[in-house]
This record gives C-alpha cells, structure tokens and sequence, in this order.
C-alpha cells in the first residue's frame, strides 16, 4: 500500500520558513527526509490558502516564493467540489455529535482538509495529514504531528 501525506497549514507555515531555525528547520529536515525516500507529499489547496494569506498580510515575500516553488515539487491537491460537499457533511456530523472544530460560522479548514483527505483514501493508499493540531482533524481522518511520520 502507498502513502500520501497531506501538509497541514502548521508544517506547510515552517517549511516555507526562509530563516528557519528550532523547531520550523527540523520541520524542513523532515520533508527532505520524505522526499529523499521517495514518499509522495502534497499541500491540500485549503493549507495553501491559509498559509498564503498570513505570508501575504506580513508582506512575506521570500517565504511567498517557497510555497510557490514547494507547489512545483510536491503534489497540489486543488478543492473540487464534491470536497465541499463531503465537507459540509463531516462539519453537520461533528456538530450533531458536539465536537466543535472552529466557530460556528468559521469556514472551518479543518474540515475541508478531511474532506479531501477522505477523498483521496483507498484500498491501494493510505492518506495521513501531518499537522500541529491532531485533535481537530483526528475526529474524521489519520492526523499526526509531522514529528511521528517517519
């Protein structure tokens, strides 16, 4: 069975990182590690978004131009709509159930991010979202922290 690791916004903010020291540098040590080893990595459009626009709110430019240049290494994984609709299902479910992942009228990326991940899951891959959050996101999919997918 094949892997596809999806970044979460926490990964993908580090990675894009010019200066990175600490904890975002392991973060870059860590996807090279990946893809040296042949795994298939890809930045769902959802973590694309949300990193972009902090990057482009600080006036982030060179960090701009990594996530720019990662989209031409690893996979991109553009939302489609029937990611919007399973989406809507999962947010409607996890609400019925009490688990609040964001504010009620929140777009809730988390849940687009499972939607797609969901989506992208089957017999022949098994799909992990490497993140810094695992509680939102383990409610409807593999998450992990980054640090635990080796």
């Amino acid at each position: 069975m094949s892997r596809l690791i999806l970044l979460d916004s926490g990964p993908l903010g580090m990675v894009t990182n010019p200066k990175a020291t600490g904890i975002s540098l392991a973060c870059q040590l860590w996807l090279r590690s990946l893809l040296r080893r042949g795994e298939r990595v890809a930045i769902p459009e959802i973590a694309d978004y949300e990193v972009r626009r902090e990057l482009l709110r600080a006036d982030l430019l060179r960090s701009l131009r990594r996530l720019d240049d990662l989209k031409q290494v690893l996979d991109y994984i553009p939302i489609q709509t029937d990611t919007m609709l399973l989406a809507a299902e999962l947010w409607a479910e996890a609400r019925k159930m009490g688990q609040l992942t964001a504010d009620a009228k929140a777009l809730d990326g988390d849940v687009i991010l499972s939607a797609q991940a969901r989506l992208l899951s089957h017999e022949a891959t098994e799909v992990l979202v490497a993140t810094t959050n695992v509680a939102h996101l383990a409610w409807f999919v593999t998450a992990l922290d980054w640090k635990s997918i080796v």
